[in-house]
């Protein structure tokens, strides 16, 4: 699957779960983190999304804010985790 398919996929799910405000709003980059957008609860809920949708296993040395802190870092991530 390419990026941009993954970013699409991954932004519907984040919007449909988490952003309740105005989804023009809502970057791609924006950091869920700084924001309180998702906290670590729902974090765990994106992953078990993004194993489900994606077919990946991530592992807990994965689970970082480098990987999963906006909808931009986790399609990198899903990206190059498909690719291994």
């Amino acid at each position: 699957m390419d990026l941009n398919e993954i970013l699409k996929k991954v932004r519907e799910h984040v919007v449909e779960s988490f952003v309740l405000e105005d989804e023009e709003e809502f970057s791609n980059d924006q950091s869920f983190l700084d924001t309180g957008l998702i906290d670590s609860t729902g974090i765990l809920e994106v992953i078990g999304f993004l194993e489900d949708e994606f077919e990946i296993a991530i592992e807990d040395d994965e689970m970082i804010p480098d990987h999963l802190d906006s909808v931009e870092k986790i399609a990198r991530f899903v990206h190059r985790k498909q690719d291994e």
